[in-house]
């Protein structure tokens, strides 16, 4: 009896020529808007191409892909890759007001990258504000031809995106919550591929964070009968509050075989401004910060006042890169001023350099699962644990021989993370946390990566159709 392999790629939320050689290949995104029903409730959203969720990319490595994403909505749109690398070329990373200013209605502009070094599953997204609830897809990057996988080459690939929907319009949830200093109205469902579903219990369980993508190779039985399985989703929150603990579910069902460094992360909160009310802690407005800043983007894209040195004024270069006020992180009692800055700093790094991050939770107003997304590199994960980093003794039990590589990490509610990552790539790259929320109140952070002194390891200058402010 022959068996069928099936590789799914998850990701939280392309038919090849017969050519020995890497090619381009061209994608067209118009951005418009197209009503949707789910949970018997009809509403508009933003889309591409009229598809939820998105088309799919697919490229083998070494191919060079061109996506022209064409905006035919009002909202501004911004489309990031996310787990693509970039190399010397942060011009096509996609983070608003990061690397690129956004492209507004009736714009245009061109994504031209080429894979180097990557296959697997990864996906695609809009980053800004919470338009990536809805506009999103999976990338499949195949091993070059006549390459072969590192298992038995699979009988067919399935992404499975995982996702959430609102009944409501979200870009609304997100301006009341900023606006009121509350947490944001929670999601109405989680689907799978854009579908929700029922409740399920299951015998096999995979975890991932938002951001993280894992491939699971399915072993098929050999025999046709029962052989029906079912695929679930359920919400893995480890925060304090109110949350809809909603499941969702997706069938498979397949045919007779065929023969043949040390940072702390936290949430916080702000001032309420005179003649308001906030419905944040005590009357406060939530925020979140990274080493007790609370970044906020600037009004302009932060890669291109880099690339002309136009930095006054747009960012400084002060970031602290330890605790300013170091205290029990993890313990009790936690302190009462929980206020942070609101600022644009970034961290400086020389080329090539070897960096060390500790991202260390903190139990400020509950402690929290964070999973932190790096944009524009891969690191290793050496080491982790619950309660406050050792900088003496933890240090000593990293693992140094096989660490797992990532771009995105959960850091454990009332623990720490550390990973290790070379600056080897030029340019201005954003990481943040993959709550969207967390990511509005300002846990988010940028690194700049200077020149090396090869022309390829130097930033090349900007496409002539960047998006202008």
């Amino acid at each position: 009896m022959g068996y069928s392999y099936l590789l799914f790629g998850f990701a939280i939320l392309c038919l090849l020529p017969q050519s020995t050689f890497c090619i381009t290949r061209h994608y067209t995104f118009n951005i418009v808007k197209h009503n949707v029903t789910r949970l018997c409730t009809t509403k508009s959203i933003v889309s591409v191409n009229g598809r939820f969720p998105g088309p799919r990319i697919i490229a083998r490595e070494g191919d060079r892909v061109i996506v022209k994403v064409i905006n035919q909505v009002s909202n501004n749109i911004s489309i990031h890759w996310h787990g693509l690398r970039q190399l010397a070329n942060g011009w096509a990373d996609g983070p608003a007001y990061v690397t690129q200013c956004p492209i507004q209605f009736n714009k245009s502009y061109t994504y031209n990258f080429t894979i180097i070094g990557q296959r697997g599953t990864l996906f695609w997204h809009a980053h800004i504000s919470w338009l990536r609830a809805t506009v999103y897809g999976p990338i499949i990057i195949l091993p070059r031809r006549n390459e072969s996988y590192p298992f038995k080459k699979p009988y067919k690939q399935i992404p499975i995106m995982f996702g959430e929907w609102w009944n409501v319009d979200t870009e609304a949830v997100i301006n009341q919550a900023l606006q009121t200093g509350g947490g944001p109205n929670v999601s109405d469902a989680y689907t799978i591929n854009g579908l929700p579903g029922p409740l399920y219990n299951c015998s096999s369980k995979v975890f991932i964070t938002p951001g993280q993508t894992t491939n699971v190779l399915l072993k098929t039985k050999p025999h046709f009968p029962n052989a029906t399985f079912l695929m679930a989703a359920q919400p893995y929150f480890s925060g304090l509050g109110t949350f809809d603990n909603s499941t969702v579910a997706g069938i498979l069902e397949y045919e007779s075989p065929l023969h043949s460094s040390p940072t702390n992360k936290r949430l916080g909160s702000n001032p309420c401004p005179k003649n308001m009310t906030c419905q944040g802690p005590n009357g406060t407005k939530f925020a979140a910060s990274v080493n007790n800043i609370s970044f906020i983007l600037p009004t302009t894209a932060l890669l291109q006042s880099h690339y002309f040195g136009q930095s006054n004024g747009i960012y400084t270069t002060d970031f602290p890169v330890t605790p300013l006020n170091p205290f029990n992180y993890t313990g009790s009692p936690q302190p009462n001023n929980t206020f942070v800055t609101n600022a644009t700093k970034v961290v400086v790094l020389p080329f090539n350099s070897s960096v060390e991050v500790v991202l260390q939770d903190t139990s400020i107003l509950g402690a929290e699962n964070h999973p932190l997304h790096l944009h524009g590199h891969n690191f290793f994960v050496v080491g982790e644990g619950f309660g406050n980093f050792d900088p003496n003794n933890d240090p000593s039990n990293f693992n140094l021989k096989d660490p797992i590589q990532r771009n995105t990490v959960g850091v454990p509610a009332g623990g720490w993370i550390a990973f290790r990552f070379f600056a080897d790539n030029p340019g201005v790259w954003f990481m943040h946390c993959h709550f969207e929320v967390h990511t509005s109140w300002g846990l988010r952070m940028a690194w700049i990566v200077l020149d090396g002194s090869l022309p390829s390891q130097k930033l090349p200058p900007p496409p002539s159709d960047l998006p202008k402010c």
